[in-house]
């Protein structure tokens, strides 16, 4: 799958560093589509997971990365989702091996434990690494559903 649209979403704490993700997107030459929040007010991430889980099941993105401020509680919430396999990832080895093992179709980012130079490899990483396949991690995958 050739990753075109990208979705964007966070809650209050992880709002600057979207916009800082979002531009790099655009500057790669991916289409970004950017859920919100749109501004530093207190928000509830619950509702943002669910805004980019339906853009990546409905197919409006191919993949999405979601920030808050631990990045635990959306990567929870957007996993509640059906056909999204969202990982928190905090290094460019985890990012990695969400796509290569897991087929991971949205990251998860928390900007208050990862820096925006770290949090920007690990978006670059996981939009060019694919997924290895393979059996063994093919029969997994489908015993998530």
């Amino acid at each position: 799958m050739t990753v075109r649209t990208v979705a964007l979403a966070s809650d209050h704490a992880g709002y600057e560093l979207k916009a800082q993700i979002a531009r790099q997107l655009e500057d790669a030459g991916y289409t970004v589509l950017d859920l919100g929040t749109d501004g530093p007010a207190s928000v509830d991430y619950p509702d943002f997971a669910a805004a980019l889980a339906a853009a990546v099941t409905d197919g409006r993105a191919q993949r999405g990365v979601l920030i808050c401020g631990s990045g635990i509680g959306i990567s929870i919430a957007a996993n509640r989702h059906p056909g999204i396999r969202a990982a928190l990832v905090h290094d460019v080895t985890t990012a990695r091996l969400s796509r290569e093992h897991n087929d991971a179709n949205v990251i998860a980012l928390g900007a208050r434990v990862i820096g925006p130079e770290i949090a920007k490899d690990c978006v670059d990483v996981f939009l060019k690494t694919g997924f290895e396949g393979g059996e063994r991690h093919s029969r997994r995958i489908a015993k998530m559903g």
